[in-house]
């Protein structure tokens, strides 16, 4: 098998996933996923792909996450990753799609309008 390379994004996070066989190990930024993401609950979010299709530690997956708060960069590496599991494999779609892997979270942060103190709270009204 060849190099598999996809992106996936979530807010502002934009993941690019470098996934090839191997012994499972996952590098973040040059990082173990256990350095890169201290918290549990992350290293869950970015595995569950692999978890879901009983892949874990089939794959070498090196990413290059840029952008937003960890939460973000973990479900932009999970959509990335489902990706790169699909273009493997067909097959492999149906699980992930029925799980919501696949599904690009569009929600993004609204802009700061004029006028208001954020984006739609107003400034306090003073009637006197």
């Amino acid at each position: 098998m060849d190099q598999i390379n996809t992106i996936g994004r979530r807010k502002t996070s934009i993941a690019r996933v470098y996934f090839e066989s191997g012994k499972g190990e996952v590098t973040v930024n040059g990082k173990s996923l256990e350095a890169y993401f201290p918290e549990e609950i992350m290293r869950t979010i970015v595995k569950q792909p692999l978890v879901l299709l009983e892949k874990d530690g089939q794959f070498d997956i090196q990413v290059n996450v840029d952008g937003g708060g960890f939460k973000g960069q973990a479900e932009a590496i999970r959509l990335a990753i489902s990706r790169a599991l699909v273009e493997l494999d067909e097959d492999n779609k149906s699980p992930l799609k029925k799980e919501g892997f696949l599904t690009r979270d569009s929600r993004m942060v609204e802009r700061k309008k004029y006028g208001r103190r954020k984006a739609r709270r107003r400034f306090q009204f003073s009637k006197r």
